[in-house]
């Protein structure tokens, strides 16, 4: 598969490197490795470019990203893929419930993975698995992958800066307040390999906002946004607030109206790393979580 990219050297890089111009579009240093290794990766005025040649204005610059290898070790599986959008760069998936995103102990055929693998083999194109934002196995909602090695850096980088902005919709027990802030670390349950829980002596900084947007038969249905990204941080935060998700297996084992946790990725905003447009995407409530708020 190959994503070409064209540029034409403004007049702030004259006498510049053409490595320096390459950072400054923030390639990363293994991509740049990447295309010094690919014939006719980087041509300049159509001439075999390297990283130290000078640039002068109105050079042309064309970067060719050609990948051939597959991700090893996933095996291709029909599964339900739900691709809201997709161009070049990246595509934006709408993940069922009870799909872990990364093939583990006793998930080698039931993941995102496996049914993107599958899409690719039936386009007959390479496919490397390249999931930026992480879901939890029963949580629903949008997440990105991205189709080439410059996106999944641009990408990578922008979840470090928090440049990805997410919403989330969950159900809690109980009447939870109009609004506020969740403000405890969260860290590992001693003797645990997945559990977590508010340590306010060894856990990292999590810090929630959340919002009550209904409240029926006992259960309110609430917004949440994250500044910090930690395992398990709303399931964690809500519970120790006394609002816990229903169907939580791990946090709040109470299955009477749902099956997994509560917990949908409604809303996804973010600036496209390579055409600089503002995306936002929503994905609406799934039915099991829908039903108990008819009204909305």
């Amino acid at each position: 598969m190959n994503r070409i990219f064209t540029y034409t050297i403004p007049k702030e890089f004259e006498g510049k490197t053409l490595l320096s111009f390459l950072k400054e579009q923030k390639y990363s240093s293994p991509t740049i490795t990447h295309l010094k290794r690919t014939e006719k990766g980087i041509l300049l005025n159509s001439e075999w470019g390297r990283v130290r040649d000078i640039l002068h204005e109105n050079d042309i610059l064309t970067i060719t990203i050609t990948e051939t290898e597959t991700s090893e070790n996933i095996v291709p599986v029909s599964l339900p893929l739900p691709i809201l959008y997709e161009d070049e760069d990246l595509m934006v998936i709408n993940k069922p419930a009870g799909m872990p995103i990364h093939p583990s102990q006793g998930n080698y055929d039931n993941t995102l993975a496996n049914a993107a693998a599958y899409l690719y083999q039936l386009r007959q194109e390479p496919f490397v698995y390249r999931c930026i934002n992480r879901l939890d196995r029963d949580t629903t909602g949008l997440l990105i992958l991205a189709k080439n090695m410059y996106s999944a850096s641009l990408l990578s980088n922008m979840v470090k800066n928090r440049e990805i902005h997410r919403e989330y919709l969950a159900i809690a027990t109980g009447f939870v307040p109009d609004q506020g802030i969740i403000d405890h670390p969260i860290g590992r349950v001693k003797g645990s390999t997945i559990e977590r829980e508010v340590n306010e002596q060894t856990g990292e900084s999590a810090r929630t906002h959340y919002k009550r947007i209904a409240y029926e038969n006992g259960y309110s249905l609430v917004s949440l946004k994250l500044e910090t990204g930690r395992t398990h941080q709303i399931r964690v935060h809500m519970k120790y607030i006394g609002h816990p998700l229903p169907g939580d297996f791990l946090y709040n084992p109470d299955y009477f109206i749902i099956s997994r946790q509560a917990l949908h990725s409604f809303r996804l905003s973010f600036t496209h790393p390579i055409t600089g447009r503002f995306l936002t995407f929503t994905a609406p409530l799934p039915d099991d979580m829908a039903t108990l708020f008819k009204h909305i």
